[in-house]
């Protein structure tokens, strides 16, 4: 089953690794539920198409699940791990919630809308990056925090995230998790104070 864009005739069929996949998510549910794997569903599409989810690609799943285009369509405009416009290739979630905010989200963002060039939502001319602002992303001991396409890079300030973004450009290996080497969400270390002549 192959769904075709007449318009720009781009075409999408998911790989056989994706339609095994799929198979298998569709399998999780009773006979006359197989629409609840619409979500899974959605999610392989989108890694296969670049990141984001164009109209046919939403009708391919749809007819795929043998389901009104609508309904995929409202399930992918209503979660926010869906995108219905092009992403770079880097995409980057800046979490905004009241952990990261009060710990200095809205500086990591200006900070990295500054560095990259580009509003929220708009992708780089190199087609290398783009960032959005997102609600909670579950990670608020370790706030302020961004996720990067899968991974999540936390206790960040607005050099380190600057210095990871230019990393990712060169193409050097980075590593996700903590950036200031917590493991988890163990207390952060305080400097040791010296103590002053005479103090015990």
């Amino acid at each position: 089953m192959k769904v075709v864009n007449q318009s720009k005739m781009e075409t999408f069929q998911f790989t056989k690794e994706n339609e095994k996949k799929a198979k298998d998510y569709i399998k999780r549910y009773p006979k006359g539920r197989e629409e609840s794997a619409i979500m899974p569903l959605l999610w392989l599409a989108q890694k296969q198409s670049g990141g984001w989810l164009p109209q046919f690609v939403l009708e391919y799943v749809a007819k795929y699940l043998k389901i009104p285009n609508i309904k995929v369509l409202e399930v992918a405009s209503f979660y926010s791990m869906y995108n219905l416009e092009p992403v770079g290739e880097n995409f980057i979630q800046i979490c905004r919630t009241t952990p990261c905010w009060l710990r200095g989200a809205e500086n990591l963002s200006n900070a990295c809308k500054k560095y990259l060039g580009v509003a929220l939502g708009e992708v780089t001319g190199d087609k290398k990056f783009s960032v959005v602002e997102v609600e909670c992303l579950g990670a608020c001991a370790n706030a302020p925090m961004v996720q990067i396409n899968d991974d999540y890079y936390e206790d960040l300030t607005e050099a380190s995230l600057i210095a990871l973004v230019e990393k990712i450009r060169k193409g050097e290996k980075v590593t996700p998790g903590s950036q200031t080497g917590r493991c988890g969400s163990e207390p952060q270390k305080m400097p040791v104070l010296q103590k002053k002549n005479g103090e015990k």
